[in-house]
């Protein structure tokens, strides 16, 4: 155990408050380093990772801005996207398109005419694939290259296995550009905005979503709420992404809750690394009784924004 504890913490790197530069910083969670397992990051890092959060949580006394610190380095985590394949994430396609059809409709009320579509961060491509069906020209990025393939291969769709920056995308050349459950995992959330923002075209609409840790359930749940992961390197809040989106140039146009439709057995398992008892005793349940692949609404104090290029 010890030499895994070691191993990891030679992983790290001390970062300063992505939002406002400060390193200030009162520690909100101490790191559980015990549990570490450097030698499986690509799995840590798939899509569906759940491991709980083991990195030393903070908060910058300056602006409000939670972030893990110290925590993997950015040459770390983005070659642990890349790697891995993660067959659990892409079995629930159908209650994600389910989920982004409602969505790409509010997208559509704000912004009528369909244009193009850039997203970031397309997983196994459900968005892309919803936005393209419904008559958008769509274009996309995926680090994980076993993501990628499974986009065209299910989907028809081009994915470009890298991140936005390795697109070398021109200025302004999209009406939209979505992050879905993206932000909070970037080791550089500013410059990831930073470089959506360019190639929005002016009053374009900029797509988030993110588990906001200030929701009722996450102040409830405390250390055992759900989105307290490894993966998540970031912790955002409506004032602290309006504050980083507005020093960018865009204005706020919509803030709601994001209501997400996925299997029931598939909660229940993801609900498994906090109490799990009781969860795959809900599992057995459910199977016996057919439920299984029943799509339930869920939310969990997921965050939906949108807002526009100035």
């Amino acid at each position: 155990m010890q030499n895994n504890v070691e191993a990891y913490k030679a992983l790290l790197e001390h970062v300063k408050c992505n939002l406002c530069g400060a390193d200030d910083y009162e520690v909100v969670y101490p790191p559980r380093y015990e549990d570490a397992k450097p030698d499986e990051i690509a799995n840590t890092f798939r899509s569906s990772g759940d491991e709980v959060l083991l990195d030393q949580l903070v908060h910058c006394k300056q602006c409000g801005l939670m972030y893990l610190n110290p925590r993997l380095r950015s040459d770390v985590v983005i070659g642990g996207y890349s790697e891995g394949t993660d067959e659990l994430f892409v079995s629930q396609a159908a209650g994600r398109e389910r989920t982004f059809a409602g969505s790409l409709k509010l997208i559509e009320r704000l912004r009528p005419q369909r244009g193009t579509l850039l997203d970031v961060g397309t997983a196994g491509g459900s968005f892309m694939a919803v936005a393209q069906r419904a008559g958008w020209q769509v274009a996309g990025c995926e680090p994980n290259r076993w993501m990628s393939t499974w986009a065209k291969e299910h989907y028809g769709l081009d994915v470009f296995p890298g991140t936005i920056e390795d697109m070398k995308l021109a200025d302004a050349s999209f009406d939209v550009v979505s992050l879905w459950d993206v932000l909070e995992h970037t080791p550089d959330p500013k410059a990831t905005l930073q470089e959506c923002i360019r190639v929005l075209k002016p009053g374009g609409l900029l797509v988030v979503n993110y588990p906001d840790i200030h929701s009722l359930v996450a102040r409830l749940m405390g250390r055992r709420w759900v989105f307290l992961l490894s993966v998540h390197l970031y912790y955002f809040t409506i004032p602290t992404l309006t504050r980083m989106l507005n020093e960018l140039g865009l204005e706020l146009r919509v803030q709601r809750a994001h209501w997400q439709s996925l299997e029931l057995g598939y909660v229940l398992f993801r609900m498994e690394a906090y109490i799990r008892p009781l969860a795959r005793a809900a599992g057995w349940v459910v199977k016996r009784l057919g439920m299984y692949h029943w799509q339930i609404p869920y939310w969990m104090g997921q965050m939906l924004v949108v807002a526009e290029k100035k």
